[in-house]
């Protein structure tokens, strides 16, 4: 996957990790009743939010990092078929290790 989009200032762009589907009690539960995952990968970032004196802060996370954002946050975009959210640093609730 080659996305060319280079998020400004302090925004990520992320893509949603799908969970895996499971089958309790033979009910299938259609997409739109889905809920939107809040794992997600970071596949790109911005270079720092600019402070007033001119200086840049640098972003507590980077590309491959995976992370827990809310499920409503950011905005939902669309490039290749592939759906994405560009999200603010500071709506991404943790960085999940391991």
């Amino acid at each position: 996957m080659s996305v060319n989009v280079r998020p400004l200032h302090d925004r990520v762009l992320i893509k949603r990790v799908e969970e895996e589907e499971q089958v309790r009690g033979g009910i299938i539960i259609p997409d739109t009743a889905k809920e939107k995952p809040q794992e997600a990968e970071v596949v790109a970032v911005g270079p720092g939010k600019l402070q007033d004196d001119g200086k840049r802060q640098p972003m507590d996370v980077k590309a491959g990092n995976r992370v827990l954002v809310g499920k409503y946050s950011g905005s939902e975009i669309k490039i290749d078929n592939d759906e994405f959210v560009i999200v603010r640093e500071d709506e991404i609730l943790a960085v999940v290790s391991g």
